[in-house]
Protein backbone atom coordinates (compact mmCIF):
# COMPACT_ATOMS: atom_id res chain seq x y z
CA UNK A 1 0.00 0.00 0.00
CA UNK A 2 1.11 3.89 -0.70
CA UNK A 3 0.96 5.61 2.89
CA UNK A 4 -1.24 4.82 -5.19
CA UNK A 5 -7.16 -17.22 -24.53
CA UNK A 6 -8.60 -18.18 -26.37
CA UNK A 7 -6.23 -17.87 -29.63
CA UNK A 8 -7.10 -14.98 -31.69
CA UNK A 9 -6.39 -16.80 -34.42
CA UNK A 10 -9.30 -19.45 -33.42
CA UNK A 11 -11.36 -16.29 -32.59
CA UNK A 12 -10.81 -14.37 -35.95
CA UNK A 13 -11.34 -17.69 -38.41
CA UNK A 14 -14.75 -18.36 -36.59
CA UNK A 15 -15.73 -14.31 -37.03
CA UNK A 16 -14.89 -14.80 -40.61
CA UNK A 17 -17.14 -18.11 -41.27
CA UNK A 18 -20.02 -16.69 -39.84
CA UNK A 19 -20.08 -13.98 -42.89
CA UNK A 20 -21.80 -11.08 -42.18
CA UNK A 21 -18.87 -10.98 -38.90
CA UNK A 22 -16.03 -10.67 -41.44
CA UNK A 23 -16.82 -7.40 -42.24
CA UNK A 24 -17.46 -6.31 -38.46
CA UNK A 25 -13.33 -8.23 -38.20
CA UNK A 26 -12.18 -6.06 -40.62
CA UNK A 27 -13.95 -2.92 -39.41
CA UNK A 28 -12.61 -3.49 -35.77
CA UNK A 29 -8.79 -3.77 -37.50
CA UNK A 30 -9.57 -0.80 -39.23
CA UNK A 31 -10.27 1.59 -36.15
CA UNK A 32 -7.63 -0.41 -34.09
CA UNK A 33 -4.72 0.88 -36.62
CA UNK A 34 -6.22 3.99 -36.68
CA UNK A 35 -6.38 4.21 -32.72
CA UNK A 36 -2.73 3.14 -32.91
CA UNK A 37 -1.76 5.96 -35.37
CA UNK A 38 -3.63 8.71 -33.75
CA UNK A 39 -1.97 11.75 -31.98
CA UNK A 40 -2.68 15.11 -29.87
CA UNK A 41 -0.88 18.12 -29.24
CA UNK A 42 -0.18 19.56 -26.50
CA UNK A 43 -2.49 22.64 -26.99
CA UNK A 44 -5.45 20.20 -26.49
CA UNK A 45 -5.00 20.25 -23.15
CA UNK A 46 -3.15 23.33 -21.66
CA UNK A 47 -5.38 25.78 -23.62
CA UNK A 48 -7.70 25.82 -20.70
CA UNK A 49 -4.62 27.15 -18.70
CA UNK A 50 -4.32 31.01 -18.36
CA UNK A 51 -2.34 32.95 -20.75
CA UNK A 52 1.62 34.54 -19.49
CA UNK A 53 0.99 37.44 -17.06
CA UNK A 54 2.75 40.84 -17.62
CA UNK A 55 2.21 44.16 -16.07
CA UNK A 56 1.53 47.46 -18.47
CA UNK A 57 3.44 50.29 -19.44
CA UNK A 58 1.14 52.17 -16.49
CA UNK A 59 1.77 49.10 -13.62
CA UNK A 60 -1.96 47.18 -13.74
CA UNK A 61 -1.22 43.23 -13.18
CA UNK A 62 -2.94 40.68 -14.17
CA UNK A 63 -3.35 41.71 -17.46
CA UNK A 64 -2.75 38.74 -20.46
CA UNK A 65 -0.24 39.98 -23.01
CA UNK A 66 -0.16 37.77 -26.24
CA UNK A 67 2.29 39.98 -28.51
CA UNK A 68 4.78 40.52 -25.69
CA UNK A 69 6.42 37.76 -23.89
CA UNK A 70 9.54 37.20 -22.22
CA UNK A 71 10.86 34.60 -23.32
CA UNK A 72 10.25 32.63 -27.09
CA UNK A 73 6.59 30.30 -26.94
CA UNK A 74 8.17 26.34 -26.52
CA UNK A 75 7.15 24.24 -29.27
CA UNK A 76 3.57 22.19 -29.06
CA UNK A 77 4.16 19.04 -27.89
CA UNK A 78 3.15 15.43 -29.49
CA UNK A 79 1.34 12.81 -27.77
CA UNK A 80 1.02 9.03 -29.00
CA UNK A 81 -1.72 7.20 -28.09
CA UNK A 82 -0.52 4.24 -25.94
CA UNK A 83 -3.97 2.84 -25.53
CA UNK A 84 -7.88 2.73 -25.66
CA UNK A 85 -10.03 1.05 -22.59
CA UNK A 86 -12.79 -0.80 -23.79
CA UNK A 87 -16.54 1.17 -23.09
CA UNK A 88 -17.68 0.10 -19.46
CA UNK A 89 -21.24 1.47 -20.87
CA UNK A 90 -22.87 2.40 -24.84
CA UNK A 91 -21.84 5.81 -25.64
CA UNK A 92 -24.54 8.78 -25.34
CA UNK A 93 -25.71 11.29 -27.52
CA UNK A 94 -23.26 14.54 -26.40
CA UNK A 95 -20.55 12.29 -25.12
CA UNK A 96 -18.14 12.86 -27.98
CA UNK A 97 -15.93 15.92 -25.55
CA UNK A 98 -14.12 13.85 -23.53
CA UNK A 99 -13.16 15.15 -20.39
CA UNK A 100 -9.10 15.37 -19.52
CA UNK A 101 -7.06 14.68 -16.69
CA UNK A 102 -2.95 15.49 -17.30
CA UNK A 103 -0.57 13.16 -14.87
CA UNK A 104 2.81 13.14 -14.84
CA UNK A 105 4.91 10.16 -12.80
CA UNK A 106 8.68 11.20 -11.50
CA UNK A 107 11.04 8.34 -10.55
CA UNK A 108 13.38 10.47 -7.81
CA UNK A 109 17.53 10.29 -8.31
CA UNK A 110 20.15 11.48 -7.10
CA UNK A 111 21.22 15.40 -8.79
CA UNK A 112 24.45 15.40 -10.52
CA UNK A 113 27.19 18.67 -11.19
CA UNK A 114 25.70 20.00 -14.70
CA UNK A 115 21.57 19.34 -13.82
CA UNK A 116 20.00 22.89 -14.90
CA UNK A 117 15.98 22.29 -13.68
CA UNK A 118 14.47 22.02 -10.03
CA UNK A 119 15.65 20.06 -7.33
CA UNK A 120 14.29 17.96 -4.14
CA UNK A 121 15.98 18.56 -0.68
CA UNK A 122 15.68 15.44 1.14
CA UNK A 123 16.20 15.69 5.07
CA UNK A 124 16.46 11.93 6.44
CA UNK A 125 17.24 11.54 10.04
CA UNK A 126 20.81 13.20 10.79
CA UNK A 127 21.40 13.64 6.69
CA UNK A 128 19.97 15.51 3.71
CA UNK A 129 20.42 14.92 -0.22
CA UNK A 130 19.45 16.33 -3.66
CA UNK A 131 17.18 14.65 -5.87
CA UNK A 132 15.92 15.52 -8.86
CA UNK A 133 12.64 13.90 -10.72
CA UNK A 134 12.56 12.78 -14.10
CA UNK A 135 9.58 11.91 -16.30
CA UNK A 136 8.61 7.97 -16.68
CA UNK A 137 5.86 6.87 -18.57
CA UNK A 138 2.40 5.59 -16.85
CA UNK A 139 3.02 1.68 -17.28
CA UNK A 140 6.69 1.87 -15.83
CA UNK A 141 7.64 -0.95 -13.90
CA UNK A 142 9.78 0.53 -11.18
CA UNK A 143 12.72 -1.62 -9.34
CA UNK A 144 12.67 -2.26 -5.72
CA UNK A 145 13.65 1.20 -3.54
CA UNK A 146 12.51 3.71 -6.17
CA UNK A 147 11.34 6.72 -5.27
CA UNK A 148 7.89 7.76 -6.51
CA UNK A 149 5.99 11.17 -6.85
CA UNK A 150 2.72 12.25 -9.09
CA UNK A 151 1.36 15.79 -10.17
CA UNK A 152 -2.03 16.02 -10.87
CA UNK A 153 -4.13 18.27 -13.68
CA UNK A 154 -7.32 18.70 -14.50
CA UNK A 155 -8.21 20.13 -17.67
CA UNK A 156 -11.90 21.14 -15.89
CA UNK A 157 -12.12 22.36 -12.53
CA UNK A 158 -13.32 20.30 -9.65
CA UNK A 159 -12.25 18.24 -6.65
CA UNK A 160 -9.48 16.07 -6.59
CA UNK A 161 -9.72 12.95 -4.55
CA UNK A 162 -7.01 9.50 -4.93
CA UNK A 163 -7.83 6.00 -3.83
CA UNK A 164 -5.63 3.53 -3.93
CA UNK A 165 -5.10 -0.15 -3.92
CA UNK A 166 -2.93 -2.46 -3.51
CA UNK A 167 -2.55 -4.99 -7.20
CA UNK A 168 -1.98 -8.60 -6.34
CA UNK A 169 0.30 -10.93 -8.91
CA UNK A 170 -3.15 -12.43 -9.58
CA UNK A 171 -5.12 -9.31 -10.74
CA UNK A 172 -6.80 -9.15 -7.39
CA UNK A 173 -6.72 -6.43 -5.74
CA UNK A 174 -6.81 -5.18 -1.69
CA UNK A 175 -9.06 -2.87 -0.61
CA UNK A 176 -9.93 1.02 -1.45
CA UNK A 177 -8.06 3.96 0.57
CA UNK A 178 -8.49 7.24 0.13
CA UNK A 179 -5.08 8.90 0.40
CA UNK A 180 -6.19 12.11 -1.04
CA UNK A 181 -7.28 14.94 0.57
CA UNK A 182 -6.84 14.42 4.13
CA UNK A 183 -7.56 16.33 6.99
CA UNK A 184 -5.09 19.78 8.26
CA UNK A 185 -4.10 20.37 4.39
CA UNK A 186 -2.72 23.77 4.23
CA UNK A 187 -4.88 24.46 0.80
CA UNK A 188 -8.40 22.77 -0.04
CA UNK A 189 -8.44 19.80 -3.11
CA UNK A 190 -9.58 22.13 -5.53
CA UNK A 191 -8.03 21.29 -9.04
CA UNK A 192 -8.28 22.96 -12.39
CA UNK A 193 -6.43 24.27 -15.58
CA UNK A 194 -3.15 25.27 -14.42
CA UNK A 195 -3.02 24.09 -10.82
CA UNK A 196 -0.77 21.52 -10.21
CA UNK A 197 -1.18 18.77 -7.20
CA UNK A 198 1.55 17.03 -5.95
CA UNK A 199 0.98 13.71 -4.34
CA UNK A 200 2.98 13.59 -1.77
CA UNK A 201 3.23 17.51 -1.21
CA UNK A 202 6.79 18.68 -1.56
CA UNK A 203 6.42 19.77 1.73
CA UNK A 204 5.42 15.74 3.47
CA UNK A 205 7.92 14.06 5.01
CA UNK A 206 8.76 11.99 2.96
CA UNK A 207 8.05 13.87 -0.26
CA UNK A 208 7.62 10.78 -2.29
CA UNK A 209 6.83 7.08 -2.09
CA UNK A 210 8.66 4.00 -1.90
CA UNK A 211 8.25 1.27 -4.35
CA UNK A 212 8.45 -1.81 -2.32
CA UNK A 213 6.51 -5.14 -2.17
CA UNK A 214 4.70 -5.83 0.83
CA UNK A 215 4.77 -9.28 -0.21
CA UNK A 216 5.77 -11.97 -2.47
CA UNK A 217 2.19 -11.06 -3.77
CA UNK A 218 1.97 -7.59 -3.83
CA UNK A 219 2.64 -6.60 -7.87
CA UNK A 220 2.39 -2.60 -7.57
CA UNK A 221 -0.62 -0.22 -6.74
CA UNK A 222 -4.08 0.93 -8.89
CA UNK A 223 -4.65 4.64 -8.38
CA UNK A 224 -7.78 5.61 -8.88
CA UNK A 225 -7.72 9.61 -9.42
CA UNK A 226 -11.16 11.63 -9.41
CA UNK A 227 -12.01 14.62 -10.19
CA UNK A 228 -15.76 16.09 -9.14
CA UNK A 229 -17.58 19.19 -9.97
CA UNK A 230 -18.59 19.36 -6.60
CA UNK A 231 -17.16 17.93 -3.33
CA UNK A 232 -17.85 14.25 -2.08
CA UNK A 233 -19.30 13.79 1.38
CA UNK A 234 -16.52 11.77 3.04
CA UNK A 235 -15.42 11.75 6.28
CA UNK A 236 -12.10 13.13 5.71
CA UNK A 237 -9.24 12.77 8.29
CA UNK A 238 -5.68 12.59 9.01
CA UNK A 239 -5.36 8.42 7.71
CA UNK A 240 -6.39 6.71 5.11
CA UNK A 241 -10.44 6.10 4.62
CA UNK A 242 -11.72 2.68 3.33
CA UNK A 243 -14.15 3.46 0.36
CA UNK A 244 -16.57 0.18 0.11
CA UNK A 245 -16.55 -1.41 -2.75
CA UNK A 246 -20.22 -0.96 -3.54
CA UNK A 247 -19.39 3.03 -3.33
CA UNK A 248 -16.13 2.56 -5.72
CA UNK A 249 -18.77 0.91 -8.31
CA UNK A 250 -21.18 3.31 -7.78
CA UNK A 251 -18.48 6.30 -8.71
CA UNK A 252 -16.76 3.98 -11.91
CA UNK A 253 -20.22 3.84 -13.52
CA UNK A 254 -20.86 7.25 -12.92
CA UNK A 255 -17.59 9.05 -13.88
CA UNK A 256 -15.60 6.04 -15.84
CA UNK A 257 -15.98 5.45 -19.76
CA UNK A 258 -14.33 4.52 -22.67
CA UNK A 259 -10.73 6.20 -21.60
CA UNK A 260 -8.10 7.08 -24.41
CA UNK A 261 -4.07 7.03 -22.47
CA UNK A 262 -1.69 9.23 -24.41
CA UNK A 263 2.03 9.50 -23.93
CA UNK A 264 3.97 12.59 -24.54
CA UNK A 265 6.50 11.89 -27.38
CA UNK A 266 10.36 11.89 -25.92
CA UNK A 267 9.01 13.28 -22.60
CA UNK A 268 10.10 10.35 -20.63
CA UNK A 269 13.33 11.34 -18.91
CA UNK A 270 13.42 14.65 -18.81
CA UNK A 271 13.73 16.75 -15.20
CA UNK A 272 11.32 18.88 -13.11
CA UNK A 273 11.09 22.40 -13.89
CA UNK A 274 11.18 25.44 -11.96
CA UNK A 275 8.00 26.40 -12.84
CA UNK A 276 6.32 22.82 -12.02
CA UNK A 277 7.95 22.95 -8.42
CA UNK A 278 6.66 26.42 -8.00
CA UNK A 279 3.24 25.65 -8.93
CA UNK A 280 2.77 22.90 -6.61
CA UNK A 281 3.76 24.50 -3.45
CA UNK A 282 1.13 24.44 -0.91
CA UNK A 283 1.43 27.88 -0.20
CA UNK A 284 -0.84 28.02 -3.45
CA UNK A 285 2.20 28.96 -5.85
CA UNK A 286 1.65 29.86 -9.35
CA UNK A 287 -0.71 28.32 -11.88
CA UNK A 288 0.60 26.68 -15.22
CA UNK A 289 0.33 29.04 -18.33
CA UNK A 290 0.27 27.66 -21.58
CA UNK A 291 3.72 28.67 -22.25
CA UNK A 292 4.41 26.12 -19.08
CA UNK A 293 5.40 22.45 -19.79
CA UNK A 294 2.47 20.01 -19.77
CA UNK A 295 1.47 16.31 -18.29
CA UNK A 296 3.70 13.53 -19.53
CA UNK A 297 0.89 11.23 -19.68
CA UNK A 298 -3.11 12.94 -20.47
CA UNK A 299 -6.35 10.39 -19.83
CA UNK A 300 -8.94 11.23 -22.47
CA UNK A 301 -12.34 9.98 -20.53
CA UNK A 302 -15.51 10.06 -22.27
CA UNK A 303 -18.05 9.83 -19.78
CA UNK A 304 -22.20 10.64 -19.47
CA UNK A 305 -22.25 12.39 -16.66
CA UNK A 306 -20.27 15.58 -16.77
CA UNK A 307 -19.91 15.72 -13.09
CA UNK A 308 -17.03 13.86 -12.61
CA UNK A 309 -14.07 11.94 -14.61
CA UNK A 310 -12.11 9.02 -12.97
CA UNK A 311 -9.09 7.05 -14.56
CA UNK A 312 -6.66 4.16 -13.26
CA UNK A 313 -2.98 4.29 -12.93
CA UNK A 314 -1.30 1.39 -12.63
CA UNK A 315 2.21 2.01 -10.34
CA UNK A 316 3.87 -1.52 -11.12
CA UNK A 317 7.10 -3.26 -9.28
CA UNK A 318 9.43 -5.10 -10.53
CA UNK A 319 11.42 -8.01 -9.06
Amino acid sequence: MISKHISSTIVLLFLVLTGSASSRVAQTLDQSSQSTARKIISDDFTKNRPGVQTSNSKGAENQTNTSVRAKPKPPKRTYQIASVSAPTKEPQPGTSTPSQLGITIWRLRPAKANDTGARMLIREKSKSSELVPERVEAGTSFREGDQVRLSIESAQPGYLYVVDRELLVDGSTGPAMLIYPWAGMPTGNEAGPGKLIDIPAQEDSPSYFTARRSSPNHAGEILIVIVTSSPLNLPISDKPLEISDAELKRWEKLWGGQTEHFEMEGGAGESWTTQEQQAATSTGGRQLTREDPAPQTIYRVFVTDKKGVLVNVRLLYGR
